[in-house]
Formats: structure tokens, C-alpha cells, sequence
């Protein structure tokens, strides 16, 4: 057992602190109704500030490798702001590309190196660390990267460094591989946007709140909509075709809806778009506007120039009933788009 001397904490105060984390991180995992509702934030930012304190560092970031966007952001920061760059920027793209555990004791003069976070904030970093972080089938899913060493004259140390935070980044793993699974899940693996199962979830995370706070008055609409005469095209270019038009069909959703709209898909041709903060009038010009542009587009497959139309069916929330209801308002309406000769939004 130590005594403190400048930075370097005692054994002792050193175990205390590590089981005052993991005491907190169990009573974290013990709530799962809350735990549901913030995805698990909470445990991400415990699992940091484990590491920070194995390594006796001033900050500490939990970055997730999102490949589907292409990005990598943190899941979690001790002492400094959510930060999201580009996959292969900066030390923490550095660690990933090159799969390899990265200290600098001297980063302003290190390639890769982004000072941009300092210049804002008036932070120096003196040191860092950044260790990779695998999955069971030991693919690289994200990164633990720890700033500033309290002792040993500010210095991280390769060996004993990684040995500590090792733990920390191990649990870290099991952690966003989870996270992962269950994001994943919730994603059409064509589309790559969300699925059946990522609506409910955003719905009762959010929506189902928003329709709840009746002294808001906040409006929510969504329309349902599918491709006309979509085996058709199947039958005319192939299936890999039609696959195409899914993707093309997404991709104009995702490119020209709002920032606080969500795009699903509902199942086969169909698609789902939930509008925050619109009544009906405004979801109907916004079903028009996806309509047009879809109607207008041309999806591009090996030789062919494939155009398509939409339907929708288009309807402002109702609190009074369930989510099942509302949809089958907006299906109903979408059904009778069909039987009016295609290609249109029907409101009522």
C-alpha cells in the first residue's frame, strides 16, 4: 500500500475507487426499464471513467466504429464533449487501421494528431493513449482512448498502460458488441435504414412520450407507402433489380427528409415515415414531395434505367389509440391509393 505522492493514488484509494465504478455499474445494469430508454449511456460512461481511473488519466473517451456510416464517435467522454470524425481520422482511425494499441507523449508533434478540440477549448494534451477494442470474433468495433497521465511525469507507458486498461477495454467490448447486436437488429441489412423493429423502439422511446404530454399539443404524422407494381419489376430485371430499386427507393427518403424524420422499412416494398411536429396537412406536402421525387428519379441497374412510382397513405397520430391503430388508419388509406389508380397520397 502506497501513500499519495504528487498525482500517483494509493493502492488502497485506487481499489476504492475502481469498486466504487463497478458498484454503480451493477446498480446501473439492475434498472432495466430506464437502462431501455437511454441506451445505455450510462453504462458506456461508467465503463470510461473505469478505464480513466486504471490508468490515472485527466480524460477518457469510449469511441464506437460505426462502419455503416462510416464514423467513428464517442459513446462516451469523461471530461470532454461528444466528438464524431470520420472512420480513419485522427490517433483513434490510426489505432483501428493499423490494429494497434497507439501512445504519444508529444502529440502536437504526432502525425494524425487533431488539435482542433484543444484550439476550441484551450486544452493541452500532453499525452495519449488509444487501445483498440474487439468483438468475441475479434473484429475491431471501436476504441478506449485515455488523455493526460496524472504520474509518471505525465507519461503513458506501453506495457503497464495496456496491461491496466486492458480490463477496462475488455469489458468495454463485451459492452458495445452488445450495443452493436442490438443496433444492428434494428436495421434492414438491404436498405441500411431502420426496420420493424427500430420503429417500435424510436416509437415508444419518443413518440409514444410526445403523444402522452397532451398539454404540448405536439403533432405527429406518419404515412405509409409502397412500390407500385413492384413484382413487376422482379419479374422484368430480376430480383438483384428490385433490390436496387429498394435501396434507390431509401436512399431518396434518407437524402431529402427532414433531420427530425424517420424513415423504416415496414416489410417487402413497403415503408413507413414517422414526422415529428406536422399535422396532417404538412405530412401530406411532405408524402407529395417524396413522390414526386421518387416518380422524377431514375434507378440506375447494370444496363437498365428503372422508374417507379409510390402510393401512400397519409395519418395524424391519434393518442386515443394504439400505434397498431394509427398504422391501420394510414393502411387503409394507402389501400384505397391503390384502388384510385396508383401513384398518389390520400389523406382521408
Amino acid at each position: 500500500m502506497f501513500n499519495v505522492i504528487g498525482n500517483k493514488i494509493s493502492s488502497e484509494e485506487l481499489l476504492n475507487q475502481i469498486f466504487g465504478i463497478t458498484e454503480n455499474l451493477y446498480k446501473e445494469m439492475t434498472k432495466v426499464d430506464e437502462r431501455a430508454n437511454n441506451d445505455h449511456v450510462q453504462i458506456f460512461r461508467l465503463l470510461t471513467d473505469l478505464g480513466r481511473v486504471l490508468v490515472n488519466a485527466d480524460r477518457a473517451s469510449f469511441w464506437k466504429w460505426d462502419k455503416r456510416r462510416h464514423e467513428l464517435w464517442t459513446m462516451a467522454a469523461v471530461g470532454t464533449e461528444r466528438i464524431i470524425i470520420p472512420e480513419e481520422s485522427g490517433l483513434v482511425g490510426k489505432a483501428l487501421k493499423e490494429k494497434r494499441t497507439i501512445i504519444t507523449n508529444d502529440p502536437y508533434h504526432t502525425p494524425g494528431f487533431n488539435a482542433e478540440v484543444d484550439r476550441r477549448t484551450s486544452y493541452v494534451t500532453k499525452s495519449i493513449l488509444v487501445m483498440p477494442i474487439s468483438n468475441c470474433k475479434g473484429e475491431l468495433i471501436g476504441a478506449y482512448q485515455a488523455i493526460n497521465k496524472l504520474d509518471n511525469d505525465g507519461k503513458f507507458d506501453l506495457e503497464e498502460d495496456t496491461r491496466r486498461l486492458s480490463l477496462a477495454a475488455f469489458i468495454c467490448g463485451i459492452a458495445l458488441e452488445s450495443d452493436v447486436f442490438l443496433n444492428d437488429s434494428m436495421h434492414d441489412k438491404l436498405t441500411c435504414i431502420k426496420n420493424r423493429m427500430g420503429f417500435y423502439n424510436d416509437y415508444n422511446k419518443n413518440v409514444a412520450k410526445i403523444l402522452a404530454d397532451t398539454a404540448s399539443n405536439r403533432a405527429v404524422s406518419l404515412f405509409i407507402c409502397d412500390i407500385d407494381f413492384f413484382k413487376k419489376v422482379n419479374d422484368t430485371y430480376g430480383h438483384n433489380a428490385g433490390d436496387a430499386v429498394l435501396r434507390h427507393v431509401a436512399d431518396i427518403f434518407v437524402r431529402n427528409l427532414r433531420a427530425c424524420d424517420s424513415v423504416y422499412r415496414w416489410g417487402g416494398e413497403e415503408f413507413i415515415v414517422v414526422l415529428q411536429d406536422t399535422d396532417m396537412m404538412g405530412a401530406a406536402e411532405i408524402a407529395e414531395q417524396m413522390r414526386c421525387l421518387i416518380m422524377d428519379s431514375v434507378c440506375e441497374f447494370e444496363d437498365f434505367k428503372i422508374k417507379v412510382t409510390m402510393s401512400f397513405g397519409v395519418t395524424r397520430l391519434d393518442a386515443g389509440k394504439s400505434i397498431e391503430d394509427n398504422i391501420k388508419d394510414a393502411d387503409e388509406k394507402l389501400y384505397k391509393a391503390k384502388e384510385s389508380g396508383r401513384n398518389i397520397v390520400i389523406t382521408e
